[in-house]
């Protein structure tokens, strides 16, 4: 190989037995001896998009001479070279890192403190952001009994209550945690990086992102004249796509609602635990490389416009609503705050930011429906080339998947009932 060739980096390479060692350490105490570990991969492709996934699984003694073994959850930087991965990367690992070690204590503090249970999401044990060696290491939620939804498929009424309602004790936190430790002050102020999304962590990543989102429209509209018969939304979606950029930055703030979001919360970032009838009982969220401070309807419109389908979300959103906004009046009741909206006015707000769905929607459900032999290698690739591909692939699946044009279609249907588009 000529000495000017850079040597592809495998993304497993970066865990060191120093950072094991400190893992184990942290978890379970400073009296164990570390006697050997190994690196199991374990997620498909279309698991992850922006990072690698893969465990340690662990072998150490106590004190007391006990052998033991645990196995952690390792999130990686995935070494991509496409156009906008290496500026991308850092910026993700920084906020899901920051809000681990920063946002999670302080958060769960504020819930403890009003007598309620902390945040639901798994425990961190070692945040490394030298740039281009990212790396986190959390509990493996799989020995609680966790596990990923199916993608492909629309969550169920009971499994959207269950979301909803952390969601609701996630936003009602990031109240109390405004109201009684920041004087009233947007979170962000203190906490930057929830300021930054894909339009302005660096120079160019509007330049980049932008055609990106635009994209998903036409591949909207191209769907939708297959289809058929949506003339009224296809020229509705004309100009939207024109003032895309806008809905995804600005289009999402909203000053009575601002909360600090998830940010990405669709079916890959949820696990669930179920009992033996296979009823969802308890969830965990994960992947807090988007969060942000906006209005907390931006993360209600991201769930449900991507991950349940128009037959579940169109009759339910009432009952949704109430889910959400009985938790999180119980957070803040339990803070001593007195509630600041009614539900009435919170479906006001969803709907006043379903525009946001839309430009989710439009841009992951081609991947929610895709399988793993269908996921694109990201690795290397045109940026152009990756989101024709996408494009066929989504346009391909009209006649082949039965969940497609309901999950498209129902998007439409209750837009155009609901007035958005009109």
């Amino acid at each position: 190989m000529a000495s000017s060739e850079k040597k592809t980096v495998v993304p497993q390479s970066l865990i060191a037995e120093e950072s094991v060692k400190k893992v184990l350490e942290t978890d379970k105490g400073s009296d164990v001896l570390l006697k050997s570990w190994k690196v199991v991969d374990f997620t498909k492709p279309g698991d992850n998009y922006t990072c690698f996934v893969t465990s340690v699984e662990v072998k150490f003694s106590k004190g007391n001479g006990e052998d033991c073994e645990v196995t952690y959850i390792v999130k990686l930087n995935a070494q991509r070279k496409m156009e906008g991965f290496p500026d991308m990367t850092p910026f993700l690992f920084t906020k899901e890192g920051k809000f681990y070690e920063q946002l999670v204590p302080v958060l769960n503090e504020a819930l403890t403190a009003a007598g309620q249970k902390p945040l639901r999401f798994p425990r961190c044990f070692l945040v490394l952001l030298e740039e281009g060696k990212e790396q986190i290491y959390f509990e493996d939620l799989r020995a609680r009994g966790f596990k990923m939804f199916d993608r492909r498929k629309g969550m169920s009424k009971d499994h959207c209550a269950l979301v909803l309602a952390e969601l609701a004790r996630l936003h009602g936190a990031s109240y109390l945690l405004r109201k009684k430790f920041l004087e009233g002050r947007p979170a962000a102020e203190k906490y930057d990086f929830l300021a930054q999304d894909f339009f302005n962590f660096f120079p160019k990543a509007e330049d980049l992102f932008l055609p990106m989102l635009e994209s998903n429209v036409d591949t909207g509209i191209m769907m939708l004249e297959k289809v058929g018969g949506y003339e009224k939304a296809i020229e509705w979606l004309k100009p939207f796509k024109l003032e895309i950029g806008n809905v995804f930055s600005t289009g999402m703030q909203s000053e009575r609602y601002s909360t600090i979001c998830h940010g990405d919360c669709w079916n890959n970032n949820i696990l669930f635990k179920y009992d033996d009838e296979g009823r969802p009982v308890d969830l965990m969220l994960v992947d807090l490389q988007m969060c942000r401070e906006v209005s907390l309807a931006c993360d209600l419109n991201y769930f449900l416009y991507t991950s349940v389908t128009g037959d579940v979300r169109r009759p339910n959103i009432d009952h949704f609503m109430s889910i959400y906004h009985s938790t999180y009046k119980g957070v803040l009741e339990a803070g001593g705050l007195p509630m600041y909206f009614n539900q009435e006015e919170l479906l006001e707000e969803f709907r006043g930011k379903n525009k946001t769905g839309l430009v989710f929607a439009l841009g992951l459900i081609p991947a929610l429906l895709m399988e793993p032999d269908e996921v694109p290698e990201l690795s290397d690739r045109d940026l152009d080339e990756l989101m024709q591909e996408l494009r066929m692939i989504t346009l391909s699946k009209l006649k082949t998947h039965p969940l497609c044009k309901p999950r498209y279609l129902s998007i439409f249907d209750e837009f155009m009932e609901t007035g958005l588009i009109s």
